[in-house]
C-alpha cells in the first residue's frame, strides 16, 4: 500500500506538467485563401450589355428601325448578321448600336523586374591600350649622330598612322515644310457636330413640327419643284421602303445628325453619294401623301427634332 502511494505521489508532477500545456491550434486554411479574381471577360459581357437593342415590332422594317435609331439600315443588318433586310419577324431582337460602343479599353501594363539590371563594366577599352603598349617597339641601339637621330625621325614620322580626320555627316534632312499658300485639304461632309442648314424648298410651310405627332414639317409646292439637300451630307437611303414616306431619300450629315425627304416624284441620288449644301436630290411629289408635298425632318441621334429651330428664319 505504501508502495502504490509512493508511486502515486511520483507521477502527480508529471500528469500536471502534461495538463498545463495547452493543445497546439489547428489553423484553418481555408479561411486564408485570397480573393477570387474576376475574369478579364466580365468587362467585356458588362460592356456588351450596355449595347442597345431593339425588339421588332409588327409593321417595322429595318429602314424605320435604324432610322428611328439614327443609322444606316447596311450597318444594322451588318451587326445583326442579316443577309436579307427585309427578313425580319416580330419578337426578334435587333442591335442597333455599334458592336465597340461604349466598351472600355484594357490597358495591358508590361510586367518588370525589380532587381536592377547588371551593367558590366566597359573594360576593352583598357585592354586595348594595354595590347598597344605591349607591341610598341623598343628604342634603337644604334650609337648617337646627326644622321642616325635624322633617320629616326623620318621613320617614327612614317611609322605613325594619318590621324583620321572626323567624318563629316550630312545635315539630316529637314522635314518637309509647306509652303504658306499651300491650301488646305478639303473637310469631308461627315464631320463634327455643327451643320449649317438651309430650306430645302421653297414653297410655303403647310404643316409644322409637333412633339409626339407630326416628325416633321411638310412643304407645299409644285410637282417636280426641286429638292435640296439641307446640308452636306452622305446619301444614307434612296428608295420607297418606309411606309408612309413614299420615296425617300435620307442623308446623314455627321455622327449626330440625319435629315428626311419624303413624298418624292424621283429621286436624283443614290446611296453611298456625297451631296454638297443646295444640291438638287429629288424632285416634289405626291407619293404616300394628298398632295405634291415635300415632308422634311431633322434627327439628332435617331430622335425627330424641330426643323425650324435648326433651320434660318425667312
Amino acid at each position: 500500500m505504501n508502495t502504490a502511494r509512493l508511486i502515486l505521489v511520483m507521477l502527480l508532477p508529471v500528469i500536471g506538467g502534461c495538463a498545463s500545456h495547452a493543445p497546439v491550434p489547428v489553423e484553418s486554411r481555408a479561411g486564408a485563401a485570397p480573393a477570387a479574381v474576376k475574369p478579364p471577360a466580365t468587362a467585356a459581357i458588362a460592356a456588351d450589355s450596355r449595347a442597345t437593342y431593339y425588339t421588332v415590332k409588327k409593321g417595322d422594317t429595318l429602314y424605320s428601325i435604324a432610322l428611328d435609331n439614327g443609322q444606316d439600315y447596311k450597318d444594322v443588318a451588318a451587326w445583326n448578321n442579316l443577309d436579307n433586310p427585309n427578313l425580319i419577324k416580330p419578337g426578334q431582337q435587333l442591335r442597333v448600336t455599334p458592336p465597340d460602343s461604349g466598351a472600355p479599353v484594357a490597358v495591358t501594363k508590361a510586367v518588370t523586374s525589380s532587381a536592377p539590371e547588371e551593367v558590366k563594366p566597359a573594360v576593352a577599352s583598357a585592354t586595348t591600350n594595354t595590347e598597344t603598349l605591349k607591341r610598341e617597339p623598343k628604342g634603337g641601339k644604334l650609337a648617337y649622330s646627326d644622321e642616325a637621330l635624322a633617320k629616326a625621325r623620318q621613320g617614327d614620322a612614317s611609322a605613325r598612322p594619318a590621324e583620321a580626320k572626323s567624318e563629316t555627316k550630312p545635315a539630316e534632312a529637314k522635314s518637309e515644310v509647306k509652303p504658306a499658300d499651300a491650301k488646305p485639304a478639303e473637310k469631308p461632309a461627315v464631320t463634327g457636330d455643327e451643320v449649317e442648314w438651309m430650306w430645302p424648298a421653297s414653297g410655303k410651310l403647310i404643316a409644322a413640327f409637333a412633339d409626339g405627332g407630326g416628325k416633321g414639317v411638310d412643304i407645299a409646292g409644285k410637282a417636280g419643284d426641286p429638292v435640296l439637300a439641307a446640308a452636306g451630307g452622305v446619301v444614307s437611303y434612296a428608295g420607297a421602303g418606309l411606309r408612309g414616306y413614299g420615296n425617300l431619300v435620307v442623308l446623314r450629315h455627321n455622327a449626330s445628325y440625319l435629315s428626311v425627304y419624303a413624298h418624292n416624284s424621283k429621286i436624283l441620288v443614290k446611296e453611298k453619294q456625297t451631296v454638297s449644301r443646295g444640291q438638287k436630290i429629288a424632285e416634289m411629289g405626291s407619293t404616300d401623301a394628298e398632295s405634291p408635298r415635300l415632308h422634311f425632318e431633322i434627327r439628332r441621334q435617331g430622335k425627330p427634332a424641330d426643323p425650324q429651330k435648326f433651320l434660318p428664319a425667312r
